[in-house]
């Protein structure tokens, strides 16, 4: 499909710094209030390129004795970073280096993060992203987004108008209150906004201008940062029940009156469900024909349920409740069944099945006989030899994905899941680990990293100019990555496919819930593009540097 190189994304948000694909080769204006030039221009991430400036644009642009004489090109500065990285030999201190590059030079962040993204990924995302919150205090050089306390009730939308970029298609948000497997960490949870959105637009193409990162300060329940000196949100505990869903109506009401109808705001449980559906390729049969055993059953598990759910229930053609049966939760009292039902919160009730009381993980697997074992409690090593080798017993090539993050809330770790399994397991994990040597062959556990499916399903929205999000969208985007894992990856043992394609993969999944909007008539930018992964290409932010008038 050709594409006007002046056309607009995602329902009309103008292009304004020419970031999409299809405006790379057009000479751009540096525009921030007025046209950036000298020291101004310097200090504008937007539009800095530090050395890459050309002779031509130093004198057109006031930079003459400003720089240094020398003129570097994008790739060597690019190569001069990755040397200065890899002699870090603390993450922080990595993803430190790169957060400081993305406040100096926007273009050579994403650059940088685009095409080194396997050795880059679990720096500015997990696992160092828990680290970095945990200390964010003491880190903190510049806000990187925006932080709407209580004290802000009333004014929220003051607030949002006092953020610099007027088109903002996506917003990730967080309250703090449970960052990865590491609790309550209040004002400090900014930082897994600000990593999703840096991955929105690496992985996904979806402009930086158009992302805006929110933590919503409503106080932390976490005594240790309450007491720490270097804290940098409210000192007090957790606003909770009528206060805080006030507090929360007026965010959400502020939101859609400044930035409109189309935003997204979003969080996503389809990356489980992609590896589900890839490994079932290889183990054979359909969703409706194994058996789920989730370790952990709060909202985060139980989301993803819901989602397999909503999978078997559409390619069985059987409601949702039918096909919750086939999906079983363990919880710290044990497995969750009809006996219990008064006592769960609603969220459980809908998983509470016929079957007698089961007090452990390991006697429900022996009762259950689950194909596909899910762990999502945030419990290190609940995996044991026992429970691995009970999945092995009644299965050929057991399914088991440990998702807890970080690293040391991982229920087993690749090594214990192929060694335990005798190398039949199919392993994907939330935190990364090293590919494992098992009888001479070499395994590489998958990650199951919500990396994968988030950015192309924002991307997906903003092309379609998508009114709503729809869980037949989410179904759409799991489908799409499923797919994408090739044969080659399968021999490897991989159930998700290689990082280094995934501008690509997510062009595919964009195409796939763009497809899906369009279908269920919620999609308003019209009339639909008749190659829909073409055009995802073309609207994808590309981080070259631009040449200046």
């Amino acid at each position: 499909m050709e594409v006007d190189p002046t056309s607009t994304v995602g329902g009309g948000v103008e292009d304004v710094y020419g970031e999409d694909r299809a405006t790379e080769d057009q000479l751009i204006t540096p525009w921030t209030v007025s046209v950036a030039s000298g020291y101004t221009l310097l200090r504008d991430p937007h539009h800095n390129k530090g050395l890459a400036f050309t002779e031509k644009e130093r004198d057109a642009h006031y930079l003459r004795g400003l720089l240094p004489p020398a003129i570097a090109t994008q790739e060597t500065q690019e190569k001069k970073l990755m040397h200065n990285l890899r002699h870090y030999e603390v993450p922080l201190q990595r993803y430190m280096a790169m957060m400081d590059l993305q406040e100096r030079n926007e273009r050579l962040f994403y650059k940088l993060l685009i095409d080194n993204v396997e050795e880059l990924l679990p720096v500015v995302y997990t696992p160092t992203v828990g680290e970095a919150c945990q200390k964010y205090g003491s880190i903190f050089r510049r806000p990187q987004g925006l932080y709407i306390s209580l004290k802000e009730k009333g004014k929220i939308l003051e607030v949002l108008k006092n953020w610099p970029e007027k088109s903002i298609q996506v917003i990730v948000v967080t309250d703090g209150e449970r960052i990865l497997g590491l609790g309550d960490l209040g004002c400090q949870g900014m930082g897994i906004p600000v990593g999703k959105l840096a991955l929105y637009t690496a992985l996904g193409g979806v402009r930086p201008s158009a992302c805006l990162p929110i933590t919503i300060d409503v106080g932390t329940n976490n005594e240790d940062l309450l007491k720490n000196e270097f804290y940098i949100g409210l000192r007090q505990r957790r606003a909770t029940g009528q206060e805080y869903s006030d507090f929360l109506h007026e965010f959400m009401a502020a939101v859609k009156q400044n930035y409109g109808e189309n935003v997204l705001i979003q969080g996503t449980a389809a990356v489980v469900l992609a590896g589900v559906v890839a490994a079932l390729r290889l183990v054979g049969g359909t969703l409706a024909e194994h058996t789920f055993l989730f370790f952990g059953a709060g909202e985060a598990g139980t989301g993803i349920a819901e989602l397999i759910a909503l999978a078997i229930s559409k390619q069985a053609k059987a409601s949702t409740e039918e096909s919750r049966k086939k999906i079983w939760l363990v919880d710290s009292k044990g497995l969750i069944v009809s006996s219990r039902k008064e006592s769960l919160p609603q969220f459980k009730k809908s998983y509470a099945h016929e079957h007698e009381p089961v007090k452990n993980l390991l006697d429900a697997i022996e009762a259950i006989k689950p194909t596909v074992l899910i762990g999502s409690a945030g419990v290190g090593q609940a995996f044991t030899q026992e429970v691995i080798e009970a999945m092995t017993s009644f299965n050929e090539k057991p399914v088991i994905l440990a998702l807890s993050n970080p690293t040391s809330q991982s229920e087993c770790t690749a090594e214990q899941a192929y060694t335990w399994s005798k190398g039949r397991a199919l392993f994907a994990s939330g935190s990364p680990f090293d590919p494992v040597e098992y009888n001479g062959k070499k395994y590489v556990p998958g990650q199951a990293n919500n990396a994968y499916i988030f950015p192309g399903f924002g991307l997906g929205l903003v092309i379609s100019g998508a009114i709503r999000v729809h869980d037949e969208m989410l179904l759409a985007a799991s489908e799409a990555l499923g797919h994408q894992v090739t044969k080659e990856n399968f021999e490897k043992g991989l159930i998700y496919p290689p990082f280094l394609n995934i501008r690509k993969i997510s062009a595919n999944i964009a195409a796939n819930v763009a497809a899906k909007a369009y279908e269920l008539g919620l999609a308003s930018r019209l009339p639909r593009p008749k190659d829909l992964v073409k055009y995802a290409v073309s609207c994808m932010y590309t981080p070259v540097y631009r040449s200046y008038r």
